[in-house]
Order: structure tokens, then sequence, then C-alpha cells
């Protein structure tokens, strides 16, 4: 019978994940970001102008010019915030692990084992489908909040990264060889 150990790490010999060099993601996905906020928008300046036309006598002309403007406010707010962070998201793919990290405010870098994935998924809404944008989704046993999604990749370096975890989820037999070929953009270091 083995003799239990339960012997203290010496937390200065534990990889740095600090040290990786993220990958930022596409400046294309920049505009599907803005893209949303501009329908929020446009959603947002409907509603109060059917109120408006509806309710005229309701509210002064006063409040509702100060409601327009309150919308403008909110909106220029969330898009400059928008796009500060954007330049704070970067992912990287080390042999065991995948690292996605964002924040502006509160910084955040999620690290999943692959030996911990269960599922892989590429997905595109309509905004990046017609940029060549997708985004790949980690699935882990541990529920949504285990979750990680590398938003704003090239459709090409999606479909990669999704070949990459699917073969150290499920590694291809002895006699079964499956090849990746990578693409120049997903080998560059630097941002277009």
């Amino acid at each position: 019978m083995n003799e239990f150990t339960n012997n203290p790490i010496d937390l200065t010999q534990l990889p740095k994940f600090e040290e990786v060099q993220l990958k930022g993601l596409h400046p294309k996905y920049i505009t599907v970001l803005l893209f949303n906020f501009a329908l929020i928008f446009i959603l947002a300046i409907a509603g109060f102008s059917t109120l408006f036309y509806f309710k005229q006598d309701t509210f002064s002309t006063l409040i509702w010019t100060a409601i327009f403007i309150g919308i403008l406010v909110i909106l220029s707010i969330l898009i400059i915030f928008t796009k500060l962070s954007f330049n704070k998201k970067g992912y990287a793919f080390r042999e065991h692990d995948a690292i996605y990290k964002s924040g502006l405010i509160s910084e955040t870098t999620t690290i999943i084992p692959f030996n911990r994935v269960q599922h892989v998924a590429l997905h595109q809404g309509f905004i990046s489908r017609k940029l060549g944008l997708a985004s790949v989704e980690l699935f882990t046993a541990g529920g949504n909040s285990s979750d990680l999604e590398i938003p704003g990749l090239l459709l090409s370096d999606a479909q990669i990264i999704k070949n990459l975890v699917s073969q150290k989820i499920n590694p291809p037999k002895k006699d079964e060889t499956i090849e990746v070929q990578p693409t120049e953009s997903f080998l560059t270091e630097e941002n277009e």
C-alpha cells in the first residue's frame, strides 16, 4: 500500500499564464459590436418616437428632448467603452489549455484545460457571416459558468481552432490521421 503524501507546491515553479503572448480579436469584430449598439439605438428611438406620437401631451417637449439626449449619451458611453475594452481582449492556445482574457474595468482571464472540454462548436451570426468572422465555443462538463467563447475570429482561423480542440478532446486512432492546414493569418502574431 502506498503511503499518503500531501507535499506543498512551490508557487514560483508553476507556469505563468501572464507570460503567454495573447492574440487580439480580428479588427472587423468591432463592426459587429457597433452594429449591435446601432440596432439597440434604432429600437430605442423608434419606441420613444411611437410613444411621443401617441402621448404627446403626457410630457413636455423639454422632457422628450432630455430623454433623447439621455439615450444619445448612454449610447456614446457604451460605444467608447466597447472600443476601449476591445483592445483588452485576447486569446491563446497552449499544448494543454485555451486562454481568453477580457475586461476593461474588471479583467477576467479564463483558462480551460482541453481534458475538461466536452464539446466544441463554431458559431456565426448574421453580421459576422457577412464579414467572414466566427466564434469558437468550448463547452465543459461544469455547465454554462465554465464555458468559453472566443468571438471575432476569421472563419478560417475558427475552423482550425475547432479542429485543433476536437483532436485534443478526441485524438485520432493510430491508423487514422487528420491534417489541419494552418492559414497564414492564424500564424501571424500581429493584428491587421
